[in-house]
């Protein structure tokens, strides 16, 4: 018997077929949503995906990692802030009656945490704290092996956390500081102000050459290039995300004193000296001096399939 594995993403719908724990998969299959079309195009994708596979395939269970907050002991989508058409969709509810199969459903962040907990990064550890630092900042509590928190609305959003007294607004968050639209868009502020009021450095010119001299074609991929080659703007923007990351992370080892913690996401696959290193440092900053030398922060292990990895966990427990 297999399972299959689900992520429901905002760019891109994948499938997979295989069993907990193994490296590889039997099958996989993959879409490129057009957001535009909203969640009836994905379902559709679904509706003929998800049949022709449980044919195939003799399924024992389905695991959804879903992009975006959901009740996942309902089986209940809440929203999508990427894709509209999913707010209160049923959506376990609708994939039983599509596979025949027990279905449980839990948030992306959640399911790629219990994927690197059981498999990856944090093999061994009995309380893990996951962090993917992409367009978004989120955040997966993974103790015992089990996702916390899936009775309740929302858990473990580190970047929803908000630096400061001042910050009244929810718009006011780590996610807004240190997710990679921060560091291009940080990036490109200094730029602006540089080519106002100084003669431009080399490093500044470096990256106005990268992007054509149109800052709206800035992205956190090509900072990253620059800053791995020791650019100092680039270089700069990083650390200024890594230390609010990492107060952030400070504030949640203090609090709920996780053995490891995991970073995943595009932005964490820059070079050490650019992201991981500086935020390290700035979570020792921080974080409460009793607890200094009992964690570890750890780059991701699983890639790119790390949802699909873990929706199949959640899929061999149905």
């Amino acid at each position: 018997m297999y399972q299959m594995g689900i992520e429901i993403g905002g760019t891109k719908l994948q499938l997979a077929v295989g069993q907990a724990g193994e490296t590889s998969f039997i099958e996989v299959v993959r879409h490129e949503i057009d957001r535009s079309l909203g969640a009836p195009s994905i379902l559709g994708l679904l509706e003929n995906e998800v049949p022709r596979l449980c044919q195939k395939y003799q399924i024992s269970g389905v695991g959804v990692g879903f992009g975006g907050p959901v009740w996942s002991d309902q089986g209940i989508v809440q929203t999508s802030h990427q894709v509209r058409g999913w707010d209160h969709f049923p959506l376990g509810n609708w994939l039983h009656e599509r596979s025949g199969c027990p279905v449980i459903l839990a948030n992306d962040c959640d399911t790629a945490g219990l994927a690197e907990a059981r498999f990856g990064a944090g093999v061994g550890k009995s309380s893990m704290f996951f962090i993917t630092v992409g367009t978004g900042i989120g955040g997966g509590l993974i103790l015992n092996g089990r996702i916390h928190g899936t009775s309740r609305p929302a858990a473990a959003e580190i970047g929803h956390l908000r630096p400061g007294l001042d910050a009244c607004s929810p718009s006011q968050t780590i996610e807004a500081l240190a997710a990679g639209p921060a560091i291009s868009e940080f990036t490109a502020r200094q730029l602006r102000v540089l080519t106002e009021t100084e003669t431009l450095s080399s490093d500044a010119r470096e990256i106005l050459d990268s992007c054509e001299g149109d800052l709206d074609r800035l992205t956190t991929r090509l900072l990253g290039i620059h800053a791995g080659n020791g650019n100092s703007i680039a270089l700069r923007a990083f650390a200024e995300a890594a230390h609010a990351l990492g107060w952030g992370i400070a504030q949640m080892i203090t609090l709920i004193a996780p053995e490891r913690v995991v970073i995943g996401g595009g932005v964490s696959l820059t070079k050490p000296h650019v992201f991981l290193e500086p935020l390290a440092k700035f979570t020792e900053t921080y974080v409460f001096g009793q607890l200094k030398d009992s964690y570890d922060i750890v780059p991701a292990a699983l890639g790119e399939t790390v949802v699909l990895h873990g929706a199949l966990a959640l899929a061999q427990n149905a």
